[in-house]
């Protein structure tokens, strides 16, 4: 029997509405069902170790999960980031499990997973450039990801996949040529740290109006 290689995936989710999660289950071709069972490409399959909104565990045992990964799987792990993270009194409007008893920041979870991760992807207009919930006055203090890193100083590759809710077909691919050819070189992103292979055109390009426009 052919070896397999399992890809452990880290799916953490802080100011969410979800949106961005059930957009990926409504996956059509591959199904979410083929792309969590099956081989998403020959000889590599996803090992989806925690995401909140579909597995049944709940409390320290699933954020055993979180830590075991990160100490045991150190620049193995892709880690997808989902919702508005924030910033602001040290991270406090928004909490992920305990540790020692104590409340553990989103913000705390996205730079310690996300230094130590072969990859990050920033799923959802929150993740990547604040969203709705960094409208102006802002008040817990949300920050994009990717803003995130710069100010800690994390050199982990990102991704960003904006869209309110981005559609499955983004992520699912990119999740897969990550598996097929490794991480996409930088002329594969646009300045935005978008594949340019699903943000590379406008639908306007090819709009029947076009010409009462340019």
């Amino acid at each position: 029997m052919s070896h397999v290689a399992e890809v452990p995936v880290l799916w953490i989710q802080g100011g969410s509405c979800s949106g961005c999660s059930v957009s990926v289950l409504n996956a059509l071709a591959p199904s979410i069902k083929n792309v969590l069972i099956d081989e998403v490409v020959p000889g590599k399959h996803i090992n989806l170790r925690f995401q909140a909104t579909i597995m049944a565990g709940a409390g320290h045992p699933v954020i055993e999960v979180l830590e075991d990964t990160a100490e045991h799987k150190k620049g193995e792990y892709v880690l997808v980031v989902e919702g508005a993270v924030s910033a602001k009194d040290g991270g406090i409007y928004c909490r992920l499990g305990e540790k020692d008893g104590e409340p553990v920041t989103f913000y705390r979870w996205v730079v310690d997973l996300g230094r130590d991760a072969l990859a990050v992807i920033a799923l959802g207009t929150c993740a990547c450039f604040g969203g709705i919930p960094a409208g102006k006055p802002n008040p817990t203090g949300v920050k994009a990801v990717m803003d995130i890193f710069k100010d800690e100083g994390i050199a982990t590759p990102l991704i960003n996949i904006p869209g309110c809710p981005p559609h499955p077909d983004w992520f699912i691919g990119t999740v897969a040529k990550i598996l097929i050819s490794g991480l996409p070189k930088p002329d594969e992103l646009d300045d935005w740290l978008r594949p340019k292979e699903f943000f590379g055109s406008l639908i306007h390009e090819n709009c029947p109006r076009r010409a009462w426009f340019d």
